[in-house]
């Protein structure tokens, strides 16, 4: 099923007109005031251009919004903040939650219920009140809906506990009919599973109730290297991390490091090796088991101590600022020693690379366990995700995706068969089947088939609706 979205005709003031008097929240056509403020990403190398843009405060103004587009015959895409953008909406109806983000903390149950547009940032802050942590991601600014629905890779407890879409209780999600479905285990358990897992191919979540972990402090932060000694961190840090309890987590980047106001003045544009530490355990022991690490080179900068769970976002230092950016990962099989001694050909100090970033994250643990409920996550089982981000603008485009390329192309002999959906770029939307697998997707097209039929929510890695 393919479709050409640019040749959608404009939403006209009089077509919207029902439209703007069914929601209460904003409607905002091309060349309106507030439009352009909408339709903003985090990604400034992506540029949103929908045919109108519903700003919900409501689940009645979502159920609005998805029957305008049914009517019209339009796509949805739903935008948070807009990390991760696939393609510019053409024609399309987007649906900004950013007003949509309640956070509602069980303190008793360990649980969150938040809304559409809630970000990490907002629920760690509110859960640690109670002395409670979520399964958030390493950027504050990420929506917690779409990094859930993608699976959601947490550097900071996941190793122990599993992927965030293993601990969704329940959804409210509006489906392509309009209809306001609460999805749980027992209610849909099909729409259930392929929700947790299949990003935003099925619906518009309108709120998500999760489980959070008693755990009101981390033994965290980072240890920044010289590049050149890219080598000797990399093989002691691959050495190490394996004999490691899953309550530790750990993950190895190479940077070329912006300004950031968290870091001193002489790091700014250097050339550096981090190592990430996340141990949910006492200082004492973290301090121990990182030790090995301290003495691989004099370190120029260590931030980990004994931190408060709300300054976990301080571990990997990512900006919370727009930028311009191209990403994209793989997961790796294995990494023998011929493959760390590639990647440092591709990455270390001798190479030609340029990236802003390349990251390795170390797997494992309840990563690789399926949860009591099953879901759609289709990365268990691989040890290692390999991250490649090209900083720079769009009139960069080909210079960018070319040297993300030869990081990866390279690292291609220990690639792994499935891949992680939230790390992905527009340019691989096409490739849902390889990205979860024949036997998944085929269940996830039957999925679709039955909730979206006609693949209203088709601006994503795409499942397309089977036949």
């Amino acid at each position: 099923m393919t479709f050409n979205d640019s040749s959608l005709p404009p939403v006209l003031p009089e077509d919207a007109a029902s439209l703007v008097a069914a929601v209460t929240g904003s409607v905002l056509l091309p060349g309106d005031a507030g439009y352009d403020d909408e339709r903003a990403v985090f990604n400034l190398n992506h540029d949103l251009v929908p045919a109108v843009i519903v700003v919900a405060e409501s689940t009645a103004d979502v159920r609005a919004a998805v029957a305008f587009a049914a009517g019209q015959h339009r796509p949805v895409l739903v935008k948070t903040t807009g990390h991760q953008m696939v393609g510019p909406a053409h024609g399309a109806v987007v649906i900004a939650t950013r007003r949509m983000n309640d956070v509602a903390i069980d303190a008793v149950g360990r649980t969150a219920r938040v809304g559409a547009g809630a970000i990490w940032a907002e629920v760690v802050k509110k859960a640690a009140e109670a002395g409670l942590a979520p399964l958030n991601g390493s950027n504050p600014t990420v929506g917690v809906s779409g990094y859930t629905l993608g699976g959601g890779l947490s550097p900071t407890l996941g190793r122990s506990h599993g992927y965030a879409a293993d601990h969704v209780r329940s959804l409210d999600v509006v489906t392509a009919d309009g209809e306001l479905r609460h999805v749980n285990a027992q209610s849909e358990p099909d729409l259930f599973w392929a929700l947790r897992g299949g990003k935003g191919n099925f619906g518009v979540a309108t709120a998500l109730e999760f489980d959070l972990f008693p755990v009101p402090r981390l033994y965290g932060g980072g240890i920044y290297f010289p590049g050149e000694r890219t080598a000797d961190v990399l093989r002691a840090w691959t050495a190490w991390h394996p004999g490691t309890p899953e309550t530790m987590i750990s993950s190895f980047a190479v940077l070329r490091l912006r300004a950031l106001p968290q870091l001193p003045e002489s790091l700014y544009g250097e050339f550096v090796v981090h190592l990430r530490i996340a141990y949910n355990g006492t200082a004492a022991d973290g301090e121990r088991m990182v030790a090995p690490l301290r003495a691989v080179a004099p370190a120029l900068l260590d931030t980990v101590a004994d931190m408060p769970y709300t300054k976990v976002a301080s571990i990997h230092n990512e900006t919370t600022e727009p930028v311009p950016y191209y990403e994209r990962s793989i997961m790796l099989r294995e990494f023998p020693a011929d493959a760390l001694d590639k990647l440092v050909e591709l990455a270390g100090p001798d190479s030609a690379n340029t990236l802003t970033m390349v990251e390795l994250r170390a797997l494992g643990g309840a990563w690789d366990r399926e949860p009591a409920v099953p879901n759609a996550v289709a990365t268990r089982g691989l040890p290692y995700v390999l991250l490649g981000v090209a900083g720079g603008p769009v009139s960069e485009e080909q210079q960018l995706k070319e040297s993300v390329a030869v990081l990866l192309d390279g690292m291609e002999p220990w690639r792994g068969d499935r891949r992680l959906v939230n790390n992905l770029a527009p340019d691989e939307a096409t490739d849902a089947a390889a990205i979860y697998g024949p036997e998944r997707y085929k269940r996830l097209a039957a999925v679709k088939k039955t909730y979206d039929p006609t693949n209203m929510f088709r601006i994503n890695h795409n499942v397309a609706p089977a036949a």
